[in-house]
């Protein structure tokens, strides 16, 4: 399937500062996270047909209404998720998909695969050749996966689901394209895993509030996202309430 990758300049916490949208097919195209206004996006609109998000954040549909009403596109969401989608977007859906809805291109089918965790409504786009992850994954780094959106169980389940889904390649919002979607699958599991460690090593430590926790179970510089590492110490300490292994009232985290 042809794809174009248009890395967008928009307000991110990315490092790399830009959120890269996706136009899937040579005709009747499905735009994918289109950030912002940007004329390189503008240059494929005569053969878009259809436009839809990975997720709701602002960073991943900037553009919708705009190119949605250019292109005269056929506009998707998520199913019960169409009132957020109207507030992110402010276009008004046509169509919803669920978890396995195929969406037609002219190069054959994009099919919707469910990727919760870094949203409740964070899905990816498999073509045969690649899965379109939004804040799924990224080559370096990690992704940020914090309450009250974010939900660690879900993200590693998404993870183990990409998986044995076995893309060829995964295209996401931020940094390069992932060549090695095992690899990094499993990389982005393991440092979850190991964070989760630290997180539970702390609280049994006696380290009670988040601040003491951060402080606790990061080892490197917080600076500049000292708030971002707070919301992933919160959704540890979640999943690991949820899971028995820690009490956690929302403000202190005691052992179970």
């Amino acid at each position: 399937m042809h794809v174009e990758r248009v890395p967008v300049e928009v307000s991110t916490r990315a490092p790399t500062g830009t959120t890269a949208c996706y136009v899937l097919g040579s005709a009747d195209a499905l735009l994918v996270d289109p950030p912002a206004p940007d004329d390189r996006i503008e240059a494929e609109l005569d053969r878009v047909g259809a436009v839809a998000v990975t997720h709701h954040h602002p960073d991943h549909v900037g553009a919708v209404a705009e190119y949605a009403d250019a292109a005269d596109a056929t506009v998707w969401c998520r199913l019960g998720r169409e009132d957020e989608f109207v507030e992110a977007t402010g276009a008004a859906p046509d169509r919803t998909f669920a978890e396995g809805t195929t969406i037609e291109t002219g190069d054959g089918p994009v099919v919707v695969r469910d990727t919760p965790g870094h949203a409740p409504e964070h899905v990816a786009f498999e073509t045969p050749d690649a899965l379109v992850a939004g804040d799924l994954a990224v080559a370096e780094g990690s992704v940020v996966v914090a309450p009250p959106e974010g939900d660690v169980r879900a993200y590693l389940a998404s993870l183990r689901r990409v998986l044995g889904l076995a893309p060829d390649r995964i295209l996401p919002a931020h940094g390069p394209v992932i060549d090695d979607p095992r690899a990094t699958c499993e990389r982005l599991i393991d440092h979850r895993l190991d964070r989760e460690r630290r997180v539970l090593a702390a609280v049994e430590a006696g380290n009670r509030t988040v601040e003491d926790l951060l402080d606790a179970a990061y080892d490197k510089d917080l600076t500049g996202v000292r708030d971002m590492a707070a919301g992933t110490v919160r959704g540890h300490l979640e999943k690991l309430a949820v899971e028995g292994r820690v009490r956690w009232d929302g403000a202190h985290a005691d052992p179970a």
